[in-house]
């Protein structure tokens, strides 16, 4: 695009193409200044915006001190001193400086953004964790002494759920607001056709803010989502005009780069917004390291792996969980290894050879499901797997036991796998590991889920298990290798209850 093109005299108002094919833009950019004031009161978004930030500040001033104030209050009660006031005085005291903390710490995740962009339960939990080392450190440094330490291991986990119930009840509460106020995000999708379908079927499921999808421009052949297709990307000045389009999506990592920088000015021209939907870059981008001192600016993409502080804080978490839990359900697994002796011949625990970190083999340990002899005739039950790429799986396996049958259901013959976890060959949570004849069957690019200890949940459990399809498994455990944190494992453990008692996907 020349400097001619943009100050030619002779453009349309809402912009249109010229007749190499590339964007004319509008004489009057939506972007010029006005005066503070009246853009200010002009609006109505600035306001909408203040409105948020000062609904949100205000419940987590209320999530904060009711956390402290909670606290104080069992500890005074514990000791038969309690007092209303004596804890309301001392929650008075720590307020000021705690409640500072835990803004500057929400503020640095983007706990204040729009919605679709606010982390939710584990962004809160991390925020508050730091908020917490912070408050402490301080508070040592400062000369505090205490008698114990309740006042921050219970402020974080009181604060955790005080502030996550408020702001997910002021999300339902806003949500339902915008709704009955028509509000919408009219989005426009522009891309190639595989992308276009794929993050449409996304927006389609739950989102924090509806998603209007007028339509959609496609530079490839047209993908078959049920949308509407509003020409070719010349007339997408038009289609913005004629349509009222609010937000355009990028859905293709691949656009050209000189028409995304044409789009994207065009877009602001007439203050409609531009989002890009994810791509791998996106992922990897999340765990770049500034290299200074060089003469072109270098990030260095480190491996996914768990190392120093991170592996200590993952492998304690395993450890106690599930050394707890063996020790809470031993009687449930007593009971369901007589079980297995007694509806048929054979031990009750499989020991099945599988690769863990790095591909080092180890026994993985289930409860077995399969009469004797079952791995023996896989070879001639090949033609019914259901399952896409190097996975095998069927619903209705001949060879499976009645008991085994039940365990399977509700994924209970993973429960000996708590073993592995205490033996250090395998995590709580992580990509889940493979039967030999699978693996045998992986592409290169499925082997970097091995970068790590394989879990007995991951992702994959909380995200429709047998329904997804292979490599959206595979893809699911990198961005759980991307976006790690003892936060992420607790909510994907919180999750897989539900997953499991639902039975979505299991067989």
């Amino acid at each position: 695009m020349t400097i001619e093109q943009r100050e030619s005299p002779r453009r349309p108002d809402h912009g249109a193409a010229n007749g190499s094919g590339e964007f004319v833009l509008p004489d009057r950019d939506v972007r010029r200044k006005r005066p503070p004031a009246l853009s200010f009161l002009l609006r109505l978004e600035t306001m909408r915006r203040v409105a948020r930030v000062a609904s949100l500040l205000l419940l987590d001033y209320i999530g904060v001190f009711a956390s402290i104030y909670t606290v104080l209050a069992l500890k005074l009660l514990f000791r038969s001193e309690f007092s209303w006031g004596v804890a309301w005085h001392d929650s008075k005291h720590w307020i000021a400086f705690g409640y500072l903390v835990t803004v500057l710490m929400f503020a640095r995740v983007d706990l204040y953004a729009d919605r679709p962009r606010r982390p939710g339960l584990a962004g809160i939990a991390t925020a508050l964790f730091q908020a917490t080392v912070i408050a402490l450190v301080f508070a040592l440094a400062n000369g505090e002494h205490f008698s114990s330490y309740s006042l921050f291991y219970g402020s974080l986990f009181f604060g955790t759920v005080y502030i996550g119930a408020l702001r997910h009840l002021h999300t339902r509460v806003t949500g339902w607001l915008l709704e009955q106020a028509g509000y919408r995000r009219r989005a426009l999708l522009v891309g190639s056709g595989k992308h276009i379908e794929a993050v449409a079927h996304a927006l389609a499921g739950k989102s924090r803010t509806r998603v209007d999808l007028v339509g959609y421009i496609s530079l490839t052949p047209r993908p078959s989502n049920g949308l509407r297709s509003l020409g070719q990307l010349e007339e997408l000045p038009d289609v913005l005009v004629r349509e009222r389009v609010q937000e355009v999506i990028i859905a293709d990592p691949d656009f050209p780069e000189e028409r995304a920088v044409e789009l994207v000015d065009l877009c602001h021209q007439r203050g409609v917004t531009v989002h890009v939907a994810p791509s791998t870059m996106d992922i990897l981008t999340e765990r770049a390291e500034f290299v200074p001192g060089q003469t072109v600016p270098l990030f260095t993409l480190r491996p996914p792996v768990f190392e120093g502080i991170d592996y200590a804080l993952k492998r304690t978490f395993d450890l106690v969980i599930a050394t707890v839990s063996l020790i809470l359900l031993s009687p449930i697994l007593l009971v369901i290894a007589v079980a297995i002796r007694l509806g048929s011949r054979g031990p009750a625990i499989y020991r099945s050879v599988r690769p863990g970190m790095a591909g080092k083999p180890f026994y993985c340990f289930k409860f077995r499901t399969m009469r004797e002899h079952a791995d023996q005739i896989q070879d001639d039950l090949e033609p019914l797997n259901e399952q896409s790429g190097a996975l095998f799986k069927i619903r209705d396996d001949p060879r499976l036991t009645t008991v085994g049958r039940f365990l399977r259901r509700f994924s209970l013959d993973e429960l000996p796998q708590l073993v592995n976890v205490v033996r250090g060959e395998m995590s709580l949570v992580g990509p889940r590991p493979l039967p030999m004849r699978d693996f045998e069957k992986l592409e290169e690019w499925h082997k970097k889920r091995y970068l790590v200890l394989p879990g007995i949940t991951g992702l994959w459990q909380v995200s429709g298990r047998a329904e997804l399809d292979f490599d959206d498994l595979v893809r699911l455990d990198f961005v759980y290798l991307e976006r790690w944190s003892v936060f992420l494992d607790l909510s994907i453990l919180l999750k897989t209850i539900p997953a499991v008692l639902s039975r979505r996907g299991a067989f």
